[in-house]
């Protein structure tokens, strides 16, 4: 079990739970729960061309690599109705945070009123960053339709996309990638598949559950 400081305890049990109360939601397409969660990836090219598979033979691929630079991949998921978007970036900055939450309400859910987003409460991750990105009518109305709940500190497991960067990692991310666009691409077959599947994430841990399983955590209060 992770540790907790008993001084925040109360803030986490607070996050915690609203979190929980949103996953309780039933599904609303006119105000639909989102995800959103970000990964650092190390670009990895190789120095020698593999060899290609033919018949009877495996690819082969040489040990030696060249390193091409980091970037960061967003991910984007509606567990309700299967859907997800991925997008690899040069950098992690608030205005790439708010270039891609504004693909997320222009591309993604034009005709959605207001979307609910859930996220870790990572310095970039704020309204302020939309005004930093965008001139203040159009950061205003991308502000007015955001829902923000971030997870706790220590608390990134309630983050379900933290689940769908761990399936894109086991079975997209296992290999050498120079290059960004290549990456992109990659990662674009990859949702596409999977969007195809409607792969969905069926929530179960409850309040109810936390204040059994997480008793510990919560402030005692003294009569």
């Amino acid at each position: 079990m992770w540790c907790i400081p008993p001084e925040q305890s109360a803030a986490f049990v607070a996050k915690m739970e609203n979190v929980l109360k949103v996953y309780k939601r039933p599904y609303d397409p006119k105000m639909p729960v989102i995800c959103m969660d970000e990964k650092p990836y190390q670009l990895l090219g190789d120095k020698i061309k593999p060899i290609p598979m033919k018949n009877g033979s495996p690819k082969k691929i040489d040990f030696e690599y060249e390193r091409n630079g980091t970037c960061c991949i967003f991910v984007f998921t509606e567990p309700l109705k299967g859907w997800r978007r991925v997008a690899a970036r040069e950098r992690r900055t608030r205005v790439d945070f708010a270039q891609e939450v504004k693909r997320l309400l222009t591309v993604n859910y034009p005709d959605a009123p207001k979307i609910c987003l859930v996220l870790d409460n990572l310095n970039t991750h704020s309204i302020a960053a939309l005004y930093q990105a965008f001139p203040p009518e159009e950061a205003s109305a991308y502000a007015d339709r955001l829902e923000l709940h971030f997870t706790p500190a220590h608390g990134s497991w309630l983050n379900i996309a933290e689940i769908e960067l761990s399936v894109l990692a086991r079975q997209c991310l296992k290999r050498r990638v120079g290059t960004i666009n290549e990456l992109n691409n990659q990662m674009n077959l990859w949702s596409t598949s999977r969007n195809a599947s409607q792969k969905s994430v069926d929530w179960q841990y409850t309040t109810k559950d936390a204040r059994v399983h997480l008793k510990r955590l919560y402030p005692i209060i003294l009569q």
